[in-house]
């Protein structure tokens, strides 16, 4: 058995290092572990590898970028003993989720499966290029209060399109939903979904073992991003989030061994999932207090996050911090009103504006 790590909380880390590049870590006969690198401050995804009679059904892919088709090389020829990919599994549908898993299709023939929101999101964002910003985009911007030298670097600039890193999504998928069930590696997975990171995201659960493959829905040591963007300015991910988090909760065992997206494999969950839940809830009341002036989305990233917000994650954290005033605003917590500038500013209820 690998060494056990266990952090202040208590959440317990089966092995404490992630495997090397090109190679892969067996959590349990027939899963098989990898990680592929992210050009972003968190800088991997993990994948995972589920043993068939007919080759492997692999779960998330990571970015298609050149150095990342020579691991998946290195992986096919290695740890994956040059069998098949049958079938892909895609768990939400994030580029560092989706992006090689027409790659796989094409190379292979091999089938996705994934829920009806997940596919459809993937196959249009791979598909929408955009060359400019769109009005909606800049106007979203503005409503969040976007820092002004940001937005005049940005609002001529072409944008980051799925198709950058994403490889073409052939026509066709099998549905899963919730409630429905998936055979692999010798075992039989409910499928449960989650919202609030990505609409109808899919978790496995292993009926037959403690193994739980969760994607970005349940992560260990960070908290997956919950974001309101200009597709949908008016969305509250919160509360769907809020919602998953405490429908999941029922379903957590102490012995569960959660497989990520990101970070480690842990035990703990049900400790995990309260933490996640409480998380949410401390910011929101951070927010609330600090809303005791009118401020813009903005200028919220500080009762919100606990990093330097530079300009490399300062997208991420707009679109966060709209999406917890937007639950604030829903739950009738805080005012809005609009400046001239087009933003909004946003204080507690009761409070003069």
């Amino acid at each position: 058995m690998p060494p056990k790590t266990t952090d202040e909380t208590g959440i317990r880390y089966p092995w404490p290092e992630p495997p090397a590049e090109g190679a892969a870590t067996q959590i349990a006969p027939g899963v098989l572990w990898m990680r592929l690198p992210l050009p972003m401050a968190l800088d991997h995804v993990n994948i995972y590898a589920l043993e068939d009679a007919g080759g492997w059904t692999i779960v998330d892919t990571g970015i298609q970028s050149r150095r990342n088709t020579a691991i998946w090389e290195a992986l096919l020829a290695g740890p994956l003993r040059g069998q098949p990919v049958s079938r892909v599994i895609l768990t939400h549908h994030h580029p560092d989720h989706v992006g090689m898993v027409g790659w796989l299709m094409e190379r292979f023939d091999a089938p996705l499966v994934t829920t009806r929101t997940a596919w459809l999101m993937a196959r249009m964002l791979i598909l929408d290029e955009e060359a400019r910003p769109t009005p909606q985009a800049l106007d979203y911007w503005r409503s969040a209060g976007m820092d002004p030298e940001i937005y005049e670097a940005r609002k001529d600039a072409r944008p980051y399109n799925f198709a950058d890193s994403c490889a073409p999504l052939p026509v066709g998928y099998t549905r899963v939903q919730e409630g429905d069930t998936i055979e692999a590696a010798g075992r039989i997975w409910d499928v449960r979904t989650g919202n609030g990171h990505a609409p109808e995201h899919l978790t496995l659960w292993s009926r037959d073992c403690n193994l739980v493959i969760s994607g970005d829905q349940i992560l260990p040591s960070i908290s997956p991003n919950l974001g309101v963007y200009p597709t949908e300015p008016e969305a509250d991910p919160v509360a769907d989030w809020l919602e998953a988090c405490d429908r999941l909760a029922g379903f957590a065992r102490p012995d569960h061994l959660v497989l990520g997206g990101h970070k480690l494999p842990f035990t703990g969950l049900p400790l995990r999932m309260r933490q996640l839940v409480e998380n949410h809830h401390g910011a929101l009341r951070r927010l609330e207090a600090h809303l005791d002036m009118p401020r813009t989305a903005a200028d919220c990233f500080a009762p919100l996050f606990k990093r330097r917000i530079d300009a490399g994650t300062y997208g991420l954290a707009l679109v966060e911090a709209v999406a917890h005033l937007n639950h604030l605003h829903k739950l009738g917590r805080v005012t809005r009103s609009r400046q001239d500038d087009g933003a909004w500013l946003w204080q507690v209820k009761g409070e003069s504006m």
